[in-house]
């Protein structure tokens, strides 16, 4: 599974509020419309609370 652009990724978590914890976040990025391969990855990053999207887009560029 390749991961999907991060610039993609952060299009469908926009308007998130931050902080939120990686359920919120899969929530929201669903919401937007993510397809399947955006839902996976953002499942599979750390269940922690994010306070920001330079904190998500630093867990996924490791993912």
């Amino acid at each position: 599974m390749s991961a999907p652009n991060p610039i993609q990724m952060q299009k469908f978590l926009g308007g998130v509020d931050y902080p939120c914890d990686r359920d919120e976040l899969v929530e929201h990025a669903r919401s937007k419309g993510a397809d399947d391969e955006v839902l996976q990855h953002l499942q599979a990053l750390p269940d922690r609370t994010y306070d920001g999207p330079n904190a998500v887009s630093a867990e996924f560029a490791r993912s």
